[in-house]
């Protein structure tokens, strides 16, 4: 099969049709050969029953169906692991990423590159999810030594060994920018236009947002722990220089009986640092729990038809 469109679906029940269409218009314009992957991750509306309806309608799309809402990067991977295509495009759901971008997107990836990313060179967001975007990905780049460009998402064109090493990447924390950028190949990014939504809101809200980054930051950089020993040896170099300077003064004579505010206060500090440093260290010892337990990625409930 020359070409895989995967999409994951999330409170799109009215935008289906459109996307099926548009996607269709988009990829007869490279091949007939190619299918449409719409993975369901159980919103809170009725988006299987509208993808049930397209796959009665046209035999280049599949639906499958996770058992429950794993996330985004969860249906993108139960996506990834059926898709058949030489190439794959990976896109959202709500035509902010416009499928009529494609073409474009193949034609550089046949110039001989692995990965073509879509730059959105004008984001129709707004300003607060820039103002985060921008945040979320500067302090990911800093802690994980990926840089990541923030006007890129999930929407570009891969070939299959790229899929093929993402695939074998089994961790239970998934975020695909990242893993795309982990297993390196040849890349490149063109700039695409950026659509309005066009209904609903997003499915990430600032609270899901700021759990993405906590999980990421943890599955992919041991920098925070690292930044707290450094932390850590400051504080204490900043202690023996005090008790030097105790000392000196006690030697010469010219100790003062010290109140209890400075006391007070270090005690707080060195409390609340250790503390800090227990709940991180907790943290990536959860993570690696969660990770040796083995459990499936994700579970899929229903798929229209056998696509492996």
């Amino acid at each position: 099969m020359k070409l895989s469109v995967i999409s994951p679906v999330y409170g799109a029940e009215r935008l289906i049709p459109q996307l099926v269409n548009r996607i269709s218009a988009a990829v007869t314009s490279i091949t007939n050969d190619y299918e449409i992957i719409l993975v369901d991750d159980c919103g809170p509306d009725n988006s299987w029953e509208a993808i049930l309806k397209e796959t009665q309608v046209h035999e280049k799309v599949i639906g499958i169906r996770l058992s429950r809402n794993f996330g985004q990067h969860y249906a993108i991977t139960a996506g990834l692991d059926h898709a058949k295509g030489e190439w794959v495009v990976v896109m959202d759901c709500d035509l902010q990423d416009r499928p009529e971008e494609i073409p474009a997107l193949y034609a550089k990836a046949i110039e001989g590159y692995d990965i073509v990313l879509a730059r959105r060179f004008e984001r129709k967001d707004s300003f607060l999810k820039k103002l985060f975007s921008f945040t979320f990905y500067k302090t990911l780049g800093y802690l994980t030594g990926f840089q990541q460009d923030e006007s890129v998402a999930n929407f570009g064109i891969y070939h299959k060994k790229v899929i093929q090493a993402v695939c074998s990447m089994r961790e239970s924390i998934r975020y695909f920018p990242t893993m795309v950028k982990w297993v390196g190949f040849k890349a490149t990014k063109i700039n695409v236009e950026h659509s309005q939504r066009e209904e609903g809101k997003s499915g990430y809200n600032l609270k899901k947002m700021l759990h993405l980054a906590m999980d990421i930051i943890l599955a992919y950089s041991d920098k925070p722990i690292r930044l707290l020993v450094k932390l850590g040896l400051l504080v204490s170099l900043f202690s023996f220089i005090v008790a030097i300077k105790v000392l000196f003064q006690w030697l010469v004579g010219d100790i003062k009986v010290l109140g209890y505010t400075s006391l007070f206060v270090s005690i707080w500090f060195l409390s609340g640092l250790l503390l800090s440093t227990l709940g991180l260290v907790g943290l990536y010892v959860g993570k690696t729990f969660q990770g040796v337990k083995n459990r499936p990625i994700y579970i899929i409930a229903e798929k229209t038809r056998e696509t492996i």
